[in-house]
């Protein structure tokens, strides 16, 4: 088992591994309950339905570039920059659904979704040194968040006032 992570196979299902935790923890921290039913939202707004298969595709997207930039550069200095710059954005990926859902507080998850948009140009930036194929591959992402963050922007500004549950 130890050769098998060392060889060709360790990249993939250590990234896998690694992007099922984040899924999941972010999926743990939302919660579509009463509170999140009264918002009012636009009538733009994907359904709730398509939220989990769109992050399944850009889970595995994001997932292969981290891999293809692993392996595109085995310089310990540039594989360091790909820890930081996709732990930093697993981080606020996860931290964003905690703060909207848990905390219930829209006009926070607002600045840190823009802290997370950042994060994946940062993403993008950092592989893209390296492959730019692989940086391609986190442009759904991107393009995703920018969607999330102009849902979040109109549903604070369709419901004033948050801090009570």
């Amino acid at each position: 088992m130890n050769g098998m992570l060392a060889g060709g196979w360790g990249p993939p299902v250590v990234a896998g591994l690694i992007a099922l935790a984040i899924a999941v923890a972010g999926g743990v921290a939302t919660r579509t309950d009463a509170w999140y039913r009264r918002l009012r939202v636009p009538g733009w707004k994907p359904p709730d339905w398509a939220f989990g298969p769109v992050w399944t595709v850009i889970f595995a997207l994001t997932t292969a570039s981290a891999v293809i930039a692993w392996n595109a550069d085995p310089e310990p200095a540039a594989r360091a920059r790909l820890v930081a710059v996709f732990a930093v954005n697993g981080v606020l990926h996860i931290a964003w659904s905690v703060i909207f859902f848990r905390l219930r507080r829209p006009d926070w998850a607002f600045a840190e979704v823009l802290l997370l948009w950042l994060s994946i140009l940062a993403v993008v930036l950092a592989v893209g040194q390296v492959s730019i194929p692989a940086a391609l591959l986190n442009l759904p992402y991107l393009a995703w968040v920018s969607v999330a963050a102009g849902l979040n922007l109109t549903i604070i500004r369709l419901n004033p006032r948050f801090g009570s549950t």
